[in-house]
């Protein structure tokens, strides 16, 4: 469905684009240069990822993160982000790993989603 392209869109994917990692609500929220209340950027963020523009996860700390969709598959049937994603505790920022996440399930599951964070000390962090 095409969906119409507004003032409020253009400046969360534009943030979105310069972050180039998942961001929050409130991150996003900081970096806001027009007036959009809370319930919009969800709205637009949520309209994105049924698009196919970005990815959500959700954080160990309960947050949604969202990324734009880069290296992630898509195909007619499916839109796969399985991969890692990692919180550094001392910065707080939030990484896409690139290597696909494999798991084996026990006969008789299927997998379709996976939410896994790992936590731990960014490189830029851990030199520090």
């Amino acid at each position: 469905m095409k969906r119409r392209n507004t003032e409020s869109k253009e400046e969360i994917l534009s943030i979105l684009n310069d972050y180039q990692s998942p961001m929050s609500y409130d991150m996003i929220a900081e970096r806001i240069s027009v007036s959009i209340d809370r319930a919009t950027v969800y709205r637009i963020l949520n309209r994105f990822q049924e698009d196919g523009l970005t990815h959500k996860v959700v954080g160990p700390d309960g947050k949604q993160y969202f990324a734009l969709c880069g290296d992630c598959e898509h195909s007619a049937h499916s839109h796969s982000h399985n991969h890692l994603h990692f919180q550094c505790l001392e910065c707080h920022k939030v990484e896409c790993l690139s290597e696909e996440f494999k798991v084996t399930l026990p006969k008789g599951y299927k997998a379709k989603y996976y939410n896994t964070f790992i936590t731990g000390y960014c490189k830029n962090c851990e030199a520090a």
